[in-house]
């Protein structure tokens, strides 16, 4: 069960479909995966200057997502360890930046990887470049 569901008190349902068929039959590196990441990260930076309120708290944010993403490409780790990979990275951040915000970015590529493990269709729109109207 996710941190998310045992917060919320819920266990997670599982449903029968195209999303949950043969998805985990190729295992996802985390190195392509981050660097789709960046890419889908590429279009909603264009949306973000777009808005018309202060986004430095966003920028901020994505600037900590990215040098996650970019140490994981560069160190690929294994399918297996990624999730401790990421906590490593946010123990070994913690001096530098803030350690809840790092924390916070971790979580969501974590989210994003294991959305990618379960969802043929997530997988795909990655995989295609993470195409968008913003570019």
């Amino acid at each position: 069960m996710s941190n998310l569901a045992k917060s919320w008190g819920v266990a997670p349902r599982l449903r029968p479909g195209p999303l949950l068929k043969d998805v985990s039959q190729t295992p996802l590196r985390p190195a392509p995966f981050c660097g789709a990441l960046l890419a889908a990260l590429d279009a909603s930076d264009g949306r973000r200057r777009r808005r018309k309120r202060d986004t430095t708290p966003d920028a901020l944010g994505m600037a900590l997502k990215r040098s996650l993403l970019d140490a994981a490409i560069v160190d690929d780790p294994d399918p297996d360890t990624f999730e401790a990979w990421l906590l490593d990275r946010c123990l070994d951040g913690a001096d530098a930046q803030s350690f809840g915000a790092l924390r916070a970015m971790a979580r969501d590529i974590l989210d994003e990887w294991r959305l990618a493990a379960a969802s043929l269709a997530f997988r795909g729109w990655l995989e295609a470049g993470a195409p968008s109207e913003d570019r």
